[in-house]
């Protein structure tokens, strides 16, 4: 069985606390790893709240990038989910855990819109 998306849930330890709670780079990192996946970037949204923490998403034509950072803890939280066979999430996962110098990172992969239907006939958006 085929399956419209890769969907990752990816959590991030030990990160540097600072740039969790820096707007401007936070949003500069996760555009950057949408770029590296080779998604196509549609429009960013992110929001700083107040004393600390940023949630943020990168729609992309593939679906999103999007991060919640809890700087107080060194955690955030991310999920990339893509579409399609042109984008590469593996090659961001590793850039997210180095520039958010993460000391460890727990990943799960879940398939969406997993369909029985032959492979030729299974079609993304482009």
């Amino acid at each position: 069985m085929k399956s419209l998306g890769k969907h990752l849930i990816v959590e991030l330890y030990g990160c540097s606390s600072e740039l969790l709670n820096n707007l401007v780079q936070v949003e500069k990192i996760l555009i950057e790893a949408a770029e590296l996946s080779n998604a196509t970037i549609v429009q960013p949204v992110f929001h700083h709240f107040s004393p600390h923490g940023i949630s943020g998403v990168v729609v992309i034509a593939e679906s999103h990038f999007s991060i919640h950072t809890w700087p107080e803890y060194g955690y955030c939280a991310l999920d990339i989910f893509t579409c399609g066979e042109q984008i590469d999430p593996d090659v961001s996962l590793k850039f997210l855990k180095n520039r958010f110098q993460a000391s460890n990172m727990s990943v799960m992969e879940i398939k969406r819109g997993t369909l029985d239907i032959p492979s030729e006939d299974l079609r993304h958006k482009p």
